[in-house]
């Protein structure tokens, strides 16, 4: 493992879902022509979007996908059906796992410790279940996590539920566990925002995996001339 390689941290606000989506893919590309690029942090809140797994089994969505009320994208992570929405802080990391670890099992409990040392700062005990993927509070997930790998250049990422409004998981199992609900850190913590919350993520990130950040990027830097089509 390299030692302190730079992190460029994107911070992008609230943006729809399918143009981070290609913003990821276009990052995921240029690492793997130039695997010396640093490794990157997106962080982003989406409008309320329904996403599936590749092998997402649609029992798990109580809603009509022939004729979808709600945006929907069916997508290259793992896992199963998840609701993404404002006050949802999402990441999704771009790391060249070859200059880390070649471990999938190993980058997933390092994403687990970044929420877990995070909700440890608000004296919040993270908890993961055994065989299954996340983290909980207080027996509610707070955290999602979905990854994508190839050619050990990571996409997608987790989902800190902070402040949002949950109505929209009841419309899905989430992750298709039925019997575990999904709750928020405010639920704990009242008054807590986004904003405070990121550059306390952002340094358990960078000691989780080794990683020097950089300066924070804005959209204006961050994206390039994408344009977005709803894609169900």
């Amino acid at each position: 493992m390299i030692q302190d390689r730079k992190l460029i941290v994107q911070d992008l606000g609230l943006l729809p879902y399918g143009l981070v989506w290609q913003h990821q893919k276009a990052m995921v590309s240029a690492r793997k022509q130039n695997p010396q690029l640093s490794d990157a942090l997106i962080l982003t809140e989406h409008n309320p979007v329904y996403t599936l797994g590749t092998g997402s089994q649609t029992k798990f969505v109580h809603f009509d996908l022939t004729n979808p009320t709600y945006e929907v994208h069916r997508i290259e992570r793992g896992g199963e059906v998840t609701y993404h929405c404002p006050g949802q802080l999402i990441g999704y990391p771009i790391l060249n796992l070859g200059h880390h670890h070649k471990d999938l099992h190993w980058y997933l409990r390092q994403l687990e410790d970044v929420i877990i040392q995070t909700l440890a700062h608000y004296k919040l005990h993270g908890q993961r279940i055994k065989g299954l993927t996340g983290v909980w509070v207080d027996n509610y997930k707070v955290a999602a996590i979905g990854i994508k790998v190839s050619r050990w250049i990571t996409m997608h990422g987790f989902a800190l539920n902070i402040c949002p409004d949950l109505s929209g998981f009841a419309r899905i199992t989430p992750c298709g566990i039925a019997d575990r609900p999904v709750g928020s850190i405010a639920q704990f913590l009242p008054n807590i925002s986004i904003d405070e919350v990121k550059p306390i993520l952002i340094k358990e990130f960078t000691q989780a995996f080794n990683l020097l950040a950089t300066d924070v990027v804005t959209p204006a830097t961050a994206l390039g001339n994408y344009t977005y089509d709803i894609k169900i």
